[in-house]
């Protein structure tokens, strides 16, 4: 039993950039991620493909070497529970968010609106105005999320990915600036 006076404390959370030591914790995130999220909106197949296309160690380690392309984790006391990945586009006046997953057990936090504005704050410090993303047609909380981010449709694309496969997308985007 707790004593009145004792509070209890809310977990660490700590936000840094991904390192190879972290490859293997991505991986295994993105696939229960996408798993536990995109079955009714993808086909399983889609599914395993892209998961082989974007989140095999060997494509997060080259990624992780890349310049221009930053990954940053969020961790609650040891576990991580988020990611996001982005990269300047647009000559460099802009930044794609391209990937932003949430374990299905920390949605609704607020950690998806830590890595979002870790992302603007790298376009502001990088002269960007905006920030785009693509998401899918049919990913319904995920683009509830992004408009209540302050993010905007602004295009609809269809994309081939090869292996048979389309990406049926919204683009979005969020224009920012400094307060």
């Amino acid at each position: 039993m707790k004593d009145e006076g004792e509070q209890r404390t809310a977990p660490r959370v700590d936000v840094g950039p991904v390192t190879e030591d972290d490859v293997e914790g991505v991986v295994q995130l993105a696939a229960e991620v996408w798993w536990r999220h995109y079955p009714g909106i993808i086909s399983a197949a889609q599914i395993e493909y892209m998961l082989r296309q974007r989140y095999d160690p060997a494509v997060l380690r080259a990624e992780l070497r890349c310049k221009d392309l930053w990954w940053d984790k969020l961790v609650v006391g040891d576990l991580m529970v988020a990611f996001a990945a982005y990269f300047p586009v647009d000559d460099g006046r802009a930044i794609k968010l391209d990937k932003l997953y949430v374990h299905p057990g920390h949605q609704r936090t607020g950690y998806g609106g830590i890595l979002i504005a870790r992302v603007c704050e790298c376009a502001l410090t990088r002269g960007c105005s905006r920030i785009t993303l693509a998401v899918n047609k049919n990913n319904a909380s995920a683009i509830a999320a992004y408009l209540k981010h302050g993010f905007r449709v602004a295009d609809s694309v269809v994309t081939d990915i090869g292996g048979g496969f389309v990406m049926d997308d919204y683009i979005m985007d969020r224009c920012i600036y400094r307060d």
